[in-house]
């Protein structure tokens, strides 16, 4: 089970969360998300261990921008939450990890992920909402039943302490990874660090059985 912690833009927080050394960090460069990392300096990452995979969050964004963020941020994946089409994620692999994020809801057609298979390394579902991500709640994760491509994928949307426990009982042999991000915060973009110590203990343990 590989653990995203995603949405930080605080240095200090960013290098407490750092410590727990999650598999993949995730920082938004998107102006409307409340955890926009906005002028965040770049050796505030330069500074993470090489065991984590710095990602950048785009939505909608040109290749040339996030081109010049990976250079600047050294992202080791990029993360997309937009409507990037395959080609645009073609265009980008080889310079960094493909993770390609869908909203899901009841819906949800699995057959349109097809055309991305060979274009992206994992799929992220995240709960479907105008807003890109980042709404804090959780859908039907019965759901992923009715998905059967071999690319794996992160689970996101709503996880908490609250429900982190149940996600050790979803036996889909593609889940790859949880992201955690709004229900583990004190304020956004600011994270509860003893909440998560707590859900990477949960999470590790059950990995270890």
């Amino acid at each position: 089970m590989k653990i995203k912690v995603c949405g930080l833009k605080a240095p200090e927080n960013i290098k407490a969360v750092a410590e727990l050394q999650p598999d993949y960090m995730g920082f938004i460069s998107y102006g409307l998300s409340p955890r926009f990392i906005g002028d965040l300096k770049a050796s505030v990452l330069n500074d993470l261990s090489d065991s984590i995979k710095k990602t950048g969050v785009f939505v909608n964004e040109s290749l040339e921008h996030i081109g010049s963020l990976i250079r600047e941020y050294g992202f080791d994946a990029v993360q997309l939450h937009g409507y990037e089409n395959p080609e645009f994620c073609e265009a980008l692999k080889g310079r960094a990890t493909i993770l390609k994020a869908f909203g899901i809801d009841e819906e949800f057609d699995f057959e349109q992920l097809k055309p991305y298979v060979g274009h992206v390394d994992y799929f992220l579902f995240d709960t479907k909402t105008d807003k890109h991500g980042g709404s804090g709640k959780t859908f039907n994760w019965g759901i992923l039943d009715n998905y059967n491509l071999e690319i794996p994928f992160f689970l996101s949307g709503g996880l908490s302490p609250d429900n982190i426990e149940q996600v050790i009982f979803i036996k889909h042999p593609q889940f790859y990874g949880v992201d955690l991000n709004s229900r583990f915060e004190t304020a956004p973009g600011i994270k509860d660090i003893e909440k998560l110590k707590q859900a990477f203990d949960l999470l590790r343990q059950t990995a270890i059985k």
